[in-house]
This record gives structure tokens, sequence and C-alpha cells, in this order.
């Protein structure tokens, strides 16, 4: 049976981690502080920034919200990032996404000042990630990096697979593992034969968002699995993998809910602090 990695757990510890660093910096007068962006009304986006809500006042982090009507234009939302850009008191700007259509995510990423990007996704931070420096990690992927270490998964020279190439988790994920020196493919949905790539796989992450996909004929014997997936079934949440046909084959395996989820909340947090501590301590 398969170790199962507690992300809730370790989530936790990091959370208290960020707490005590917290009171150590408003003992020297400093006081971390959250701006989140929300443009319109996406239900998922409402529960996700919630929870940003109640982890920053966990925490101690200051928090202030904007909410921007759906039919915003493009210059109102960039008005109010170089605002926030602006403003001393901010540490952190956050663009919950998705946005609606005809606005330009891109565009918005860049405007934010890459110094309080604290979700990793500026040219500049993504940039720095690809060659091996310190920088801001987009959270899920810092997340998953996390768990790897805390249970001691060797990375040197593993053959990692990963499932889904998006400029969230696939992508910055595969240079992360690079950075720790693993061997990393990258499966999406134009390759051929995912199930043959994944045999070989000392780890394996999915990141693809299509419930149960990952069954234990893709894995090999004692394989790391890890599950980004959340997906909404009626039955409830449910990951990218068949959490119960490979438990009883694989080494370690992350469940959902509780695996990576709760990780990605608690690297924003973390990721939070650091930006403070670049912008105050100098």
């Amino acid at each position: 049976m398969a170790i199962i990695m507690d992300g809730k757990a370790l989530a936790k510890k990091i959370r208290q981690q960020v707490k005590e660093e917290v009171s150590r910096l408003k003992e020297k007068g400093i006081f971390p502080k959250l701006a989140v962006i929300m443009v319109g009304e996406d239900p998922a986006s409402k529960v996700y920034v919630r929870n940003k809500s109640k982890a920053c006042n966990e925490a101690g982090i200051a928090y202030e919200e904007f909410l921007l009507d759906e039919n915003s234009s493009m210059e109102e939302l960039l008005k109010v990032i170089k605002e926030l850009n602006e403003r001393k008191d901010i540490h952190g700007i956050l663009l919950q996404s998705p946005i609606p259509k005809p606005l330009d995510i891109d565009t918005a990423f860049e405007t934010i000042d890459f110094r309080k990007d604290v979700d990793g996704f500026h040219p500049i931070n993504i940039g720095r990630l690809a060659l091996g420096r310190q920088t801001f990690i987009s959270c899920t992927p810092h997340g998953v990096m996390k768990l790897l270490q805390e249970y001691q998964i060797d990375l040197k020279g593993a053959n990692v697979v990963i499932l889904g190439r998006s400029n969230i988790v696939g992508k910055p994920l595969a240079q992360c593992l690079l950075n720790a020196d693993a061997t990393v493919t990258i499966c999406h949905s134009k390759t051929k034969n995912v199930g043959e790539i994944t045999k070989n796989a000392d780890i394996v992450i999915s990141a693809i968002g299509k419930p149960k996909f990952v069954t234990k004929d893709m894995i090999k014997e004692n394989a790391v699995v890890i599950d980004v997936g959340i997906n909404r079934l009626e039955t409830g949440l449910v990951g990218d993998v068949d959490f119960e046909e490979l438990e009883k084959k694989v080494s370690y395996i992350t469940p959902v809910p509780g695996g990576v989820g709760p990780m990605t909340i608690a690297m924003l947090m973390h990721n939070v602090v650091i930006a403070t501590k670049n912008l105050e301590e100098k």
C-alpha cells in the first residue's frame, strides 16, 4: 500500500511558519499586505478568493479585495493594477483567473510589478525560474516541489512525466524539476501513446483536469503519483488519478482533496512574506 502524501498537514506547518514570520516582521513595523483583484462573478473564483482571504487572516497578513464588474474594460483593470503597483502598503498583487473573455490576461500579468507578483506569472519571474535564479514560483508547482521534498523523494536523475502543459502548472513545474536535476517529459493533448510514456516514469504528475484519467495500467510498480487535478463530479471531488486502483500499486500518492490543493494557498502566503521582505528590508 502506498504512503499517502498529506498536503493538508504540510500546508498547516508552512502556514504556521508564515504566521511566525509575519509576527517578526510586525515587530519591526512591517505589515505584509496582499491585494486580490477579481473581475466578474465566476463561482469557483469566489470560493478561491474567500479561501485566500481566510488564509491571510489566519497568518496575520492584511488583505484588500478589488472586485471589478464583468463588463470592465482593459483600461479599468490596468488602472487598478498600476495603482496597486504604486502603493507602498501593498506587497503582493494577485489577479484571480479566469477573467472575462475580451480581457487579455497576459497583458494584465505583465503589468503587475514583478516584485509584487506573488503568483509567479510575470514574464520576468518565469524567465528567472527558467534560468534557475531566485524568483517567485507559481504556487501550485511550488507546492508540489515542497511535497516531494517533505517526503524525501529523490529527484536527481529521476524520470518524471508531467501530464499537462499549462502556464500555471505544467510548464513552471517542468522548470522546477529540471532545476532539481530530474529528467522531465511533458505529455499534452497531442501526445501519442501517453500510457506507454507514463509506464516508464519514476514519478507521474497529472494536471490535466480529466477525472480518473490515470489508471493502474499506465503506471509502473512503486512509482510516485502526484495528482494536481480537481474535478467536481456529482459524487464529490476527484482527481485526475484513479486513487483506489493506484493506491495498491504505487509507493507514494497524493489524495484529492487534501493533497496538492492545500499547498497552493500555503505557498501563496509564503510568497507574500518573501515579497514583503524583498520590498521592505533593503
